[in-house]
């Protein structure tokens, strides 16, 4: 099935690019009557009790920082009214560590500096103190110099990348502000406020963000239903219900399924007929489940999910669609972890979706970009010293065959550090199957084959160890080295077979996405929800909504 992300890229390459030279420009021309204008008023309303974020920062730390680091005015001012619109509450960090909106600018930003050629924002002290902290568990202090400056440092940044990345007009200065929240709220109100808001000179931010339209029409469809009333209660003996019996919980479901656009018609009988597990399938399928026609007690437990908390759902992913980049050129991979599946993209163009298992709850995959430059077949698995430690050794333990059986061999302490260097040969075995694909990251995460070929045929697969592995990964190799005429189905194969190691440098990289979308809408049309699998909207949830 396709998926509507696609459209995301092709209409920010036709709309989402300014002519920096000429933004530069009119960034240096702001000063005076006309700048103050442009800097939103102190919202003092916002206290840490209600704030989105529970760290603060005195407004002369701002200060301080346009002074010492020479910000131009326009840049200056739109950092003062950013904060204003903050009451000076962190942007990017709160007591715990990260805002989840700073890994997803991170990852943004950082694949911009990667792909773009531009070296004007490049900032190697915030470069460095980014790539330590996205790897490490931290926690934050107001008193903090050197978050506070990051934290500006990565404000000054944003509103550097939105002028050379958003098409005058269609990002207002005033929804930037909003790319952050600020102050939790009623869901039903946010949700109002962003569908009621008109523009005089009718430019808005969904026209060049195509993903962020659609989920934001669903998100209309659903406050509309909201102010209608709740859902029908589908009851728990539904599940009984088969096709061509009568029963009066029938017609809950079909009006239930026709508020939400699964079923057609206004069909208000008894009998369980043809149509309505047709659109049962159809909403198995939104959710994320097998279509089999039939009501089950995982889906009437979706079905009962209070329209409120849809509404939050819905709110939670358009802001996380906010983030996503522009790839207007080249091969592009979209991992979406909730979804379990990858989507190549070549140009814009939809090549294929592939299904995928990642990292299971405590082994969480994470969100990042990167750049794919090698295949290594016939892969050796350097076990890391995690799993040596709590897995292999235990095992061994219990058998001194293990490794033996396992085709793994110990080389040794070579660290020092007190846990045996154990890797795995390649092979049937091979725990990364019979090849892998790397894209340079701080987390050790890469793409791999598996043995364990079962597990894709689950609806819902985390179980990895945080690598992602492939269903048909020789599919994905073949199509990163079509044009290689080195490399043909043949080779290839010979190479994944065989029992030594071989790494090819890849002439054409491929760049990769790897997303948390638990709301998101297809280019079907239809509204897909997914398990908050490793509780990132639970956390969101806490920190913005009332």
């Amino acid at each position: 099935m396709r998926y509507i992300f696609y459209l995301l890229f092709t209409t920010l390459l036709f709309t989402g690019c300014l002519n920096s030279a000429d933004n530069n420009k009119n960034e240096e021309s702001e000063s005076g009557p006309a700048a103050a204008k442009n800097i939103s008023s102190r919202d003092l309303s916002i206290t840490k009790n209600n704030s989105y974020s529970d760290l603060f920062l005195d407004s002369s730390s701002l200060d301080d920082f346009i002074a010492r680091h020479h910000v131009a005015d326009t840049v200056a001012n739109r950092m003062i009214s950013f904060y204003n619109t903050r009451n000076y509450q962190y942007a990017w960090f709160n007591s715990d560590g990260f805002t989840e909106e700073a890994q997803a600018f991170w990852n943004l930003f950082d694949h911009y500096l990667t792909t773009s050629g531009d070296t004007s924002l490049v900032n190697k002290t915030l470069e460095k103190q980014m790539n330590r902290l996205v790897t490490d568990s931290f926690t934050v202090s107001a008193n903090d110099k050197t978050m506070r400056q990051t934290e500006l440092r990565l404000t000054y940044s944003l509103l550097k990348y939105a002028s050379r990345n958003f098409e005058k007009g269609y990002v207002k200065r005033k929804e930037l502000e909003r790319f952050v929240p600020a102050k939790k709220a009623d869901p039903i109100a946010i949700a109002d406020s962003l569908l009621s808001k008109k523009h005089k000179d009718n430019k808005y931010y969904e026209d060049i963000n195509a993903s962020y339209k659609s989920l934001k029409a669903q998100l209309q469809k659903y406050v509309d239903l909201n102010k209608r009333g709740p859902l029908p209660a589908i009851p728990a003996e539904a599940k009984s219900l088969k096709k061509g019996k009568s029963s009066p919980h029938v017609p809950i479901i079909k009006q239930y399924l026709q508020l939400t656009g699964d079923l057609p018609g206004n069909d208000t009988s008894r009998l369980f007929n043809d149509t309505l597990a047709d659109a049962i399938t159809n909403i198995q399928e939104r959710f994320g489940m097998k279509g089999t026609g039939t009501l089950s007690k995982e889906l009437i437990a979706e079905m009962n999910v209070p329209l409120r908390d849809r509404i939050e759902q819905i709110l939670i992913n358009m802001g996380r669609m906010r983030w996503m980049p522009s790839q207007p050129n080249g091969t592009l991979i979209i991992i979406n972890i909730p979804e379990f599946i990858l989507h190549l993209f070549e140009n814009g163009k939809k090549e294929f979706d592939m299904n995928v298992v990642v990292g299971k709850d405590g082994h969480s995959t994470t969100q990042f970009t990167g750049t794919i430059n090698q295949i290594v077949f016939a892969p050796y698995w350097n076990i890391p010293p995690r799993i040596v430690t709590n897995e292999i050794l235990p095992e061994i333990e219990k058998n001194k065959h293990y490794l033996e059986e396992n085709e793994m061999e110990d080389q040794g302490d070579k660290d020092g550090d007190g846990v045996p260097d154990i890797r795995q040969l390649p092979g049937d075995k091979n725990a990364l199957g019979k090849v892998k694909f790397l894209f340079p990251n701080s987390f050790d995460i890469y793409l791999h084959d598996t043995p364990a070929k079962s597990l894709f045929n689950q609806t819902k697969r985390a179980f990895s160890h945080g690598c992602i592995r492939l269903a048909d990964a020789q599919k994905m190799a073949e199509y990163l080295l079509r044009n290689d005429p080195d490399w043909d189905a043949t080779r290839i194969s010979e190479a994944m077979n065989a029992k030594e190691q071989k790494v090819v440098k890849l002439k054409d990289k491929a760049e990769v996405f790897i997303t948390y979308y638990t709301a998101w809408v297809d280019d079907a049309g239809r509204l897909n929800f997914r398990e908050d699998v490793y509780g990132h909207d639970k956390k969101v949830r806490n920190t913005l909504f009332q």
